[in-house]
C-alpha cells in the first residue's frame, strides 16, 4: 500500500484488538470530537508512520551493515558453480559453453584468486556436467546467474542479494501495512531482515537462496496488497498483482522448487476471485502472466537440457522420499530454530489465529470478520510455508546426519518472507492497545536481530574453520582462502 492506514484502518484495527483481547469495551463515545481536536489526532498518527517507515528501513540497514561487514567467500561447492556461471554470461555465454569455451572459463576463474576448489587446467567448475552434446553448463538451476550478471558487470557482486532483499522489504512492508495496519508493515520487514538464515545468504553473494527467497518475499506481499486493497482501482490492484507474480515466477525459475509457493499464489488468488475479492480481469493477467512463464522455463529446459521437464542433474542426483521424513523432523528442527527464531512466533500466531476465529465466529460484527479475513489469510501464508517445508521433509540428502545448520538449512529459506507476515501478525495483534504495537515491534526486533547475528556470525565462523585445502564433496563446506571470491575490474 502506497500510504498508511486511513481513519478507517484504524477503526478496523480497534475492532480487531477487540477480538484479540476479549472484553475491551465497544462503546463509542458520546458526542462526536470538536473540529479542532481532529488536527491534534492526525498528528500522532504521522509521526506513528513515520516512526513505522524509519524503523522498518533500520531494520534492512542493520542487514546490510552485518552482511557487508563479513569479508566475502565462496563456502560450498555451489558458490563456485554459481560463480562460473555468472562469469560465463558475463562473457557472453547465455546458455551452454562448448568444451573449448569451458577451457578457456576455467582458465580465467584459476587466474582470479581462488581456492582449492577453483578447476584446475581442463577440468570442469564444480557442480558443471556435460550435455549429450558434448556441450558443459551448471547442474544448477539456471536463473539466478541471469539475475546476477548485472551486478557482477559492474563490479558490484555483493549488492546483488542486498537489492532483491530491499524489493523483499517493499513487498512486505506495503502487503503486512495494508493486512494488519499500524506498524504490521515493520513487523514483517525486521523479521524478515533479523533470521540468521537471511543474514547468512545475503552475505554469500554467489548463492541464490537469498535472492530467490526475497522475490517470493516480495511477491507475497505484493499479492497480498492487491487482493486485500478492495478500496484501490481494478488498475492498479492489477499491476501490483501482477508484478507479485512475476516476482515468484522470477523465483522459481532461480530455483524450481519454488513452483509449490507458485502453485499455492494461483489457488489463493482463485478463490479470492469466487469470493469476489479480485476482478475478474486482474485474475486474467495474472494467470496469464503464470501460464507465459511457464511456457518459457519449458522452451528454456528444452533447448538446453533436452527436454521441457528435465535439468542439469542427472536421474536420481536429487531424491525425495517419505523415508526421509522421518530423519529430518528429528534432524532439522534445531537447524531451522537456530537459523530462524521467528519461526516460533509464526507458528504461535497461526494458532492464536485459528484459535481467534473459532472463538468468534458466531458472533458476528465486525470482530468476527477481521477474525475471518486474518483466518483466511493465515491459511495462505501457511500454505505457502509448508509446501517448502513439506516437500524438503522429504529430501533424502538432509536426512543425513552430520550436517551442520549452515548446510542443511537453505532449502527452507524461500519460506522466511511468509513466516514473518505471519510472525507480525501476533506482534501487531496481540498487544491491547494501539500504542503499544510500535513498543512490542521494537523490542521483538531487538531481540530477533540479536540472535540473528549471534546465528549469523556463528555460522560464517565455522566456515572459516572447516576443512583445509583438498576435494570438497558436494554438500561439504570449505575453507575459502584470503581471496576466495572473484574480483574483476
Amino acid at each position: 500500500m502506497a500510504g498508511g492506514p486511513g481513519a478507517g484502518q484504524d477503526v478496523q484495527d480497534s475492532c480487531v484488538r477487540q477480538g484479540v483481547n476479549e472484553g475491551v469495551s465497544s462503546a463509542g463515545t458520546a458526542s462526536p470530537p470538536a473540529v479542532p481536536a481532529r488536527p491534534a489526532r492526525l498528528r500522532p498518527a504521522g509521526r506513528a508512520a513515520r516512526a513505522e517507515a524509519l524503523l522498518a528501513v533500520a531494520a534492512f540497514a542493520v542487514l546490510c551493515a552485518a552482511v557487508l561487514r563479513v569479508h566475502p567467500a565462496l563456502v560450498e561447492p555451489d558458490d563456485f558453480a554459481y560463480r562460473a556461471s555468472i562469469v560465463g554470461i558475463t562473457d557472453g555465454h547465455l546458455l551452454t559453453l562448448s568444451t573449448a569455451q569451458m577451457n578457456a572459463l576455467t582458465g580465467q576463474l584459476g587466474r582470479e584468486p581462488g581456492s582449492a576448489l577453483t578447476p584446475g587446467p581442463g577440468q570442469p567448475p564444480p557442480q558443471w556436467v556435460e550435455l549429450p552434446g558434448g556441450r558443459w553448463i551448471s547442474e544448477k538451476d539456471p536463473g539466478y546467474p541471469f539475475l546476477a550478471a548485472p551486478f557482477l558487470l559492474l563490479g558490484v557482486i555483493r549488492l546483488a542479494p542486498l537489492f532483491f532483499g530491499a524489493l523483499a522489504c517493499a513487498g512486505l512492508f506495503a502487503g503486512a501495512r495494508r493486512w494488519l495496519g499500524r506498524f504490521g508493515g515493520a513487523a514483517a520487514v525486521g523479521l524478515f531482515c533479523s533470521s540468521g538464515a537471511a543474514l547468512l545468504f545475503a552475505w554469500r553473494d554467489y548463492m541464490p537462496t537469498f535472492t530467490d527467497a526475497s522475490l517470493i518475499a516480495a511477491g507475497t506481499g505484493a499479492l497480498l496488497w492487491a487482493v486485500l486493497a478492495t478500496e484501490a482501482t481494478a488498475r492498479r490492484r492489477t499491476w501490483a498483482g501482477l508484478a507479485g507474480f512475476v516476482a515468484l515466477e522470477a523465483a522459481v525459475f532461480a530455483r524450481y522448487t519454488d513452483i509449490a509457493v507458485l502453485g499455492c499464489a494461483v489457488l489463493a488468488v482463485i478463490v479470492a476471485w469466487r469470493l469476489r475479492q479480485v476482478p475478474g480481469t486482474a485474475l486474467g493477467w495474472w494467470l496469464g502472466s503464470v501460464a507465459v512463464s511457464g511456457a518459457g522455463v519449458a522452451a528454456f529446459d528444452s533447448l538446453v537440457y533436452g527436454g521441457p521437464f528435465t535439468s542439469g542433474y542427472r536421474p536420481g542426483e536429487i531424491r525425495f522420499s517419505l523415508s526421509a521424513v522421518a530423519p529430518n523432523l528429528r534432524l532439522m528442527p534445531v537447524h531451522l530454530i537456530e537459523a530462524m527464531p521467528m519461526l516460533v512466533l509464526g507458528l504461535a500466531a497461526l494458532a492464536w489465529i485459528v484459535g481467534r476465529w473459532l472463538r468468534l465466529r458466531r458472533a458476528g460484527g465486525a470482530p468476527a470478520a477481521a477474525a475471518g479475513r486474518d483466518l483466511a489469510v493465515g491459511l495462505a501464508l501457511a500454505a505457502c510455508w509448508f509446501s517448502v517445508w513439506g516437500l524438503y521433509a522429504a529430501y533424502t540428502w538432509t536426512a543425513l546426519p552430520g550436517l551442520t545448520t549452515l548446510q542443511a538449512v537453505r532449502f527452507y529459506v524461500p519460506a522466511i518472507g511468509a513466516i514473518a507476515l505471519l510472525g507480525a501478525w501476533l506482534v501487531v495483534r496481540v498487544p491491547p492497545r494501539p500504542a503499544l504495537a510500535g513498543v512490542a515491534t521494537a523490542a521483538v526486533l531487538a531481540v530477533t536481530f540479536i540472535l540473528g547475528i549471534w546465528s549469523f556470525s556463528t555460522m560464517t565462523s565455522f566456515s572459516a574453520r572447516s576443512l583445509g585445502p583438498g576435494p570438497v564433496p558436494h554438500g561439504v563446506v570449505g575453507r575459502p582462502g584470503p581471496g576466495a571470491r572473484i574480483s574483476r575490474p
